[in-house]
């Protein structure tokens, strides 16, 4: 795959503080919708960049903002300790947020899709940010007690692995009964895998639990997503019909 040309940026939280994220852009930048993608536990790594690159090399605006400021890891124990250090009702509310209003300025849509940490965190957006056109989960949530679906107002995808031992298939659809008893607009597909499928550097046995990337279930879940983008960001533009 090539690769778009990303950089890095700045921009403002709601109250003021500043942070960076990585921005990759659309070959046709008028009329693009925009979506904020949010790291596995990780931090800003390759493989994320990667993610904003397949999004732009699409025809959106895809930003990613560093929610460990600068800080990164390969290890399993490193990544929990930075994910346990990390505010996530600050992330949504901030961080997050403040990415949704950059990209409103290029954008009058803005979707928010996130991996694992990312996934919860986008659910958490959805309920927190009223900016937000749309939201896509790969295998990750908050505890349902944090999750308010009357707060969400825009349709939610949602891609989970069967076999993941950090979130459990069972409680995906105590999720998702919530989140339709409420009037969400709600599409979860379920795959026969573990957790991290969709991404391409997660192999096999960890410290703390199994991932494992699927080339065949991570190419499902992309053209699910795309649809789904297709739907609420395209088709939903000023213009359209």
């Amino acid at each position: 795959m090539k690769k778009t040309q990303g950089s890095i940026v700045s921009f403002r939280r709601p109250d003021g503080g500043e942070l960076q994220g990585y921005l990759a852009k659309p070959e046709k930048t008028a009329g693009a919708p925009a979506v904020v993608v949010v790291q596995e536990w990780w931090g800003l790594n390759d493989q994320i960049r990667g993610v904003a690159d397949r999004l732009a090399e699409a025809g959106y605006f895809a930003l990613v903002p560093d929610l460990y400021r600068g800080k990164s890891t390969v290890e399993e124990e490193e990544a929990n300790h930075l994910m346990s250090e990390l505010n996530f009702g600050d992330a949504a509310t901030q961080d997050i947020h403040g990415a949704v209003k950059y990209l409103k300025q290029q954008s009058s849509r803005v979707a928010v899709l996130g991996y694992c940490m990312g996934g919860a965190l986008a659910l958490l957006t959805t309920a927190n940010v009223p900016d937000v056109s749309a939201a896509v989960t790969f295998y990750g949530f908050p505890p349902l007690e944090y999750i308010d679906p009357s707060a969400i107002k825009v349709p939610v995808l949602g891609h989970w692995a069967t076999q993941d031992a950090f979130f459990p298939i069972e409680t995906v659809e105590t999720l998702e009964n919530k989140l339709r008893d409420a009037g969400v607009s709600v599409e979860f597909h379920r795959y026969l895998a573990y957790h991290g499928f969709t991404n391409e550097t997660a192999v096999g046995y960890g410290r703390i639990s199994r991932t494992q990337y699927d080339s065949k279930w991570a190419e499902m879940a992309w053209d699910r997503t795309f649809s789904f983008l297709g739907r609420t960001m395209w088709d939903a533009l000023p213009g359209k019909k």
